[in-house]
């Protein structure tokens, strides 16, 4: 493979991601019926006929781009959590940061209410994402002598007091305190 194919792949990638982030957060100001995939090609700089050859349908495109945002969160949470070295409240912080500290502000209402309200969209993803973190964090708390013995109750009761907390703050450092204090009374 020469190096002109490579640039080409590394610009096509980097370009898909562009679409991705602009086709999200399009979607989630507008919302999926309301959007066109007009309004994301203009978001991403894109031609309409350029946005199509990427993804074949909005439908298609929404559904990818919600994957797309999951996936990367994912894999900072499995990042953050897989530094044993790092006492453990630090870890479930970056995690929870990760998860949902990263979407909290003026569109947190908006993309919670798109993808209940479009979770026959997505399918499994809306249930299958929240499974795999709250795996994670299993695990991670049963590396811990404390929390072991009980580190799927620690987990869930985490998980619900996050969203809680996700509800009542409209910055992400406000969730990054409050979240912090309910991981310093929970884990110890």
């Amino acid at each position: 493979m020469d190096a002109t194919s490579v640039g080409t792949r590394t610009a096509d990638s980097g370009r898909r991601e562009q679409v991705l982030a602009a086709a999200l957060d399009t979607f989630v100001r507008y919302g999926y019926r309301k959007t066109s995939m007009e309004d994301v090609a203009q978001a991403a700089d894109i031609s309409r006929p350029g946005l199509y050859l990427l993804f074949g349908s909005k439908q298609e495109l929404f559904t990818t781009a919600v994957t797309h945002a999951l996936d990367g969160s994912i894999a900072a949470v499995a990042q953050v959590l897989a530094a044993p070295t790092r006492p453990v409240r630090d870890r479930l912080l970056d995690a929870f940061d990760q998860w949902t500290g990263r979407y909290i502000g003026a569109m947190s209402r908006e993309l919670n209410a798109m993808v209940e309200e479009y979770s026959d969209l997505l399918g499994p993803v809306v249930t299958d994402y929240p499974a795999r973190f709250a795996t994670l964090l299993e695990a991670a708390l049963a590396e811990s002598p404390n929390t072991a013995p009980r580190s799927a109750a620690t987990a869930q009761t985490l998980i619900s007091a996050s969203i809680g907390i996700k509800h009542q703050v409209t910055t992400r450092a406000a969730f990054l305190e409050r979240i912090a204090t309910a991981i310093d009374l929970i884990v110890g």
